[in-house]
């Protein structure tokens, strides 16, 4: 064999063994990349769960979609906004004194209906629960929403539990402003915050700060709905339903309810 042939195979071999080499650093630069490539795509997973995690925690506290209940709220679900002494206290220094009888109220603040149980009642049911003698319990429902449209009884629960959340006291007072300043059940005056902040500023010290964010931010909504949806699966069918002592007491024609008759039935509990 000639010498040009065998440094013409030579050379050959050294071509044929450099594009291996080449094809070996290719084949392990992809397999590196796409190692890295993963890492990066896992660790891009991580951060956007992360930020998604961080969004929802930080979203579900100023959120009305969080079920929150006014302070004091009492009973199943804490669904109850309590209104009066409690039979601890009615009974502190009064050896032998049967404690408060408990009246048990379902309201909307638009039902024309319910102001009209306030109207007549409101006298007596103060004064039976300062004298320690009755307890109520309100159940705040949004039926003329339901029936009517709009948001007013939505709202003014969502207030009235704010004015909860500041003192038991406030939620009587506020409570009390609500009912004389309802109108006309068709006109949804209640479904504008600043006029129910606005009706606040007749009860002293009750407008803070913090009354006009949780007005608002809305709350108790998630709440004020949780009370509704009990009620419309309670068997009850309307507004105001009043029971004491667990019977209804109010709405029958033919057992019409008056102020004195009530205190006449409570006293009649309290000593039964």
């Amino acid at each position: 064999m000639s010498q040009r042939n065998r440094e013409g195979k030579r050379g050959a071999r050294e071509r044929l063994r450099e594009q291996r080499e080449r094809d070996r650093a290719r084949a392990k630069r992809k397999r590196t990349l796409g190692v890295l490539g993963a890492v990066v795509a896992v660790l891009g997973a991580a951060v956007g769960v992360g930020i998604v995690a961080s969004r929802t925690d930080d979203d579900s506290g100023r959120s009305s979609s969080a079920l929150v209940p006014p302070r004091g709220a009492v009973g199943k679900g804490r669904l109850v906004i309590p209104s009066g002494k409690s039979e601890k206290s009615a009974q502190e220094g009064k050896a032998g004194k049967a404690g408060p009888v408990t009246l048990t109220v379902y309201e909307d603040f638009r039902c024309p209906g319910c102001k009209q149980f306030e109207d007549v009642f409101r006298k007596t049911v103060h004064e039976l629960q300062d004298t320690g003698r009755m307890r109520v319990e309100y159940h705040l429902v949004t039926i003329i929403d339901g029936n009517l449209g709009g948001t007013g009884s939505l709202r003014a629960a969502n207030a009235a539990a704010c004015a909860q959340d500041k003192d038991p006291a406030k939620f009587r007072a506020y409570h009390d402003v609500l009912y004389r300043h309802q109108s006309q059940e068709t006109r949804d005056t209640y479904a504008d915050n600043g006029r129910l902040i606005k009706l606040a500023d007749q009860v002293p010290g009750l407008v803070t700060p913090a009354f006009r964010r949780c007005v608002e931010d809305g709350r108790h909504d998630a709440w004020v709905r949780k009370s509704n949806d009990v009620f419309a699966h309670s068997g009850y069918a309307s507004t105001p339903t009043v029971l004491l002592g667990g019977k209804s007491i109010y709405g029958d024609p033919k057992k019409p309810l008056s102020p004195n008759k009530l205190k006449r039935m409570v006293l009649a509990a309290a000593r039964g």
